[in-house]
């Protein structure tokens, strides 16, 4: 249990994008509007893969191009306030961090471009109308993937395996959990594993959350990714090893601060290849060529 685990898997759908705004005025700095659901801290490594998408399109922070940045803290209540503030700061887009942020974004304007970076399910969300085409002024990338819970499963299985009951910590207030949830259910039989269900709103959920672990006899641990549980996570690690729980977490980070394994998608190439898709959209259709190619 002592080795640390992390399979970096790549599930995306790169979504067509929108035509949308008109040209750029000339001499103006172009503004991304940053809407983001966890803390600052947790997102220095996704942000430095973000830049450095950025660089590789000819665009410089500070330079030749600027961004606002709003953080939710965990606190997805937050959300639609900080969204109306990047529209009222008449960002040119507004890359968005998560499901919730997504939905903040959308519910805040009809105009401004909204690429957001990780998303459960866009179409069932209703933030697209398809996959093929979006519609509307949004679009992204998904890592959606819920047959992905199965192998989490599997791997926890693998490395503690005596285990028979499994704690599923996840944040109902997120939109995007349902589905994840129904074939975590699935491939719990499967694997011949009770789950335990764990729900978390706050920041003063997570103590108790633990002690019904302890009192379900559950015998290891998966954190479901959600803001709140990344802004959180070395609180969770902390609790996982009060516990003595094998826990399987949903990014790179908890593992990164000596957490034991975590099974998911490559979100730092997710945010470097953010506003690529805006980049070649606006080559083709756009009149924003001006804005994001810079060439």
């Amino acid at each position: 249990m002592k080795k640390k685990i992390l399979v970096s898997l790549v599930p995306t759908f790169l979504l067509s994008f929108v035509s949308l705004a008109g040209a750029q005025q000339p001499g103006k700095v172009p503004r991304i509007g940053f809407l983001a659901a966890p803390s600052p801290s947790f997102f220095s490594t996704r942000m430095n893969a973000f830049r450095e998408g950025l660089y590789d399109l000819g665009h410089v922070e500070g330079k030749n191009i600027s961004i606002e940045y709003r953080y939710a803290g965990g606190k997805l209540d937050r959300l639609p306030a900080l969204a109306a503030e990047l529209v009222r700061l008449k960002v040119d887009v507004i890359v968005t961090s998560s499901a919730p942020g997504a939905v903040a974004a959308r519910n805040a304007t009809s105009t401004i471009p909204v690429v957001f970076v990780t998303a459960g399910d866009p179409v069932d969300m209703g933030l697209v109308t398809s996959l093929a085409r979006p519609g509307g002024n949004i679009t992204g990338l998904t890592t959606h993937a819920p047959e992905l819970s199965g192998k989490r499963l599997e791997l926890l299985r693998e490395v503690a395996p005596r285990i028979t009951r499994v704690a599923v910590l996840w944040n109902p207030s997120n939109p995007s959990f349902s589905e994840m949830l129904k074939e975590m259910q699935a491939a719990s039989k499967a694997h011949a594993l009770q789950l335990q269900s764990l729900e978390v709103r706050s920041l003063e959920d997570f103590a108790a959350a633990f002690e019904s672990i302890t009192r379900g006899d559950s015998h290891a641990i998966i954190v479901v990714s959600d803001p709140l549980m990344n802004t959180h996570h070395r609180l969770i690690l902390d609790l996982a090893v009060k516990h003595r729980l094998p826990a399987m977490y949903g990014g790179p980070e908890a593992v990164d601060a000596g957490g034991l394994m975590s099974y998911a998608p490559s979100f730092t190439d997710q945010y470097s290849r953010a506003l690529l898709t805006w980049t070649r959209f606006s080559r083709v259709r756009s009149p924003l060529t001006s804005l994001w190619s810079g060439r």
